[in-house]
């Protein structure tokens, strides 16, 4: 699949922007950080900033933008449009728990009622994300059990990162969030490579021998359907070369899960204010991995409607 810069850049921001909102929202309400109203200021605004640049890019990756609300009314059958309804729902608790958190300094009583709900929707949101991606069954390294709990693990890791250097920043840091930040990237680093391992395993059900019923020898194009690539060439049989690809997983390996790793390592060795600029470029490196993570992710898939061109 072609991999759109715009929903690349969705995809990394908001799964981070909804990790991070989430995990502010349950520790606020369970009081395991402090309700200092310059830290929800900063943690909240930087999260709904990257949910809200993401959404915005979605939208521009539409032909018609303008037409972007239409996609709520189709919840019922359309996952992208439960996506966005959650993704709108989700505003409502936020800007409550913004509003407690950052004008009153409190996280008790109906501040952490709406910190639970923005954590409850920031999760369902990521989940609608995923599956507008694993309900497609023309493409099969979508199509499969890694690819939803995949983006609920990667807004977890990036979020605990991002929380993890905000803490840092202002110099209250609780030595277990690192902790969770580093159980959070190897879990996601475990899962990206049995992602890769699946994937790369994948044998294509469909062939052109399936398609014509002719079991018989090997059923091959001799002729293309057209003189030049079309639009569905362009955008569903987009191709990566191997070498490409391999030296890019390579990036991910180490930009997205070990340098946060080891960066996170020392930061927990570490007295403030060296602590804050480790944590503080763990969280930059990671979400550039996660940019180059997610283009693979499109990059890589292969649509089934490329054998009709003899791919």
């Amino acid at each position: 699949m072609h991999p759109a810069y715009s929903i690349v850049l969705f995809t990394t921001a908001a799964g981070a922007g909804y990790g991070l909102l989430a995990l502010l929202g349950l520790l606020a309400a369970l009081g395991a950080i402090p309700p200092n109203p310059w830290l929800g200021l900063t943690g909240l605004g930087l999260a709904l900033g990257l949910i809200s640049t993401g959404l915005l890019a979605s939208a521009v990756h539409l032909g018609r933008p303008e037409r972007a609300w239409r996609a709520v009314s189709q919840w019922r059958s359309s996952w992208l449009s439960r996506e966005a309804v959650a993704a709108l729902a989700t505003y409502g608790p936020a800007g409550l728990l913004a509003s407690g958190w950052v004008l009153l300094g409190r996280a008790d009583g109906w501040v952490a009622a709406a910190g639970v709900l923005a954590a409850v929707g920031a999760a369902v949101t990521v989940f609608t994300t995923g599956m507008i991606y694993a309900s497609l069954k023309p493409i099969s390294q979508w199509h499969s059990p890694f690819t939803v709990p995949g983006y609920l693990i990667y807004a977890a890791m990036t979020g605990a990162i991002l929380l993890n250097a905000l803490l840092q920043g202002f110099g209250l840091a609780q030595p277990w969030v690192p902790a969770l930040g580093l159980a959070a990237t190897l879990l996601g680093w475990a899962w990206k490579a049995a992602t890769w391992r699946h994937n790369d395993g994948l044998a294509d059900a469909s062939s052109a021998n399936t398609a014509t019923g002719l079991k018989g020898g090997r059923v091959r194009s001799i002729e293309w359907p057209h003189t030049e690539e079309n639009f569905v060439l362009k955008e569903m049989g987009y191709r990566v070369a191997r070498k490409h690809a391999a030296r890019l997983r390579r990036i991910v390996h180490g930009a997205a899960f070990a340098l946060p790793c080891l960066l996170l390592v020392a930061a927990m060795a570490m007295s403030w204010p060296a602590a804050a600029v480790l944590s503080i470029l763990a969280a930059l490196v990671q979400l550039a991995g996660m940019l180059v993570e997610r283009w693979l992710f499109f990059a890589e898939a292969r649509h089934t409607v490329t054998l009709y061109y003899g791919r």
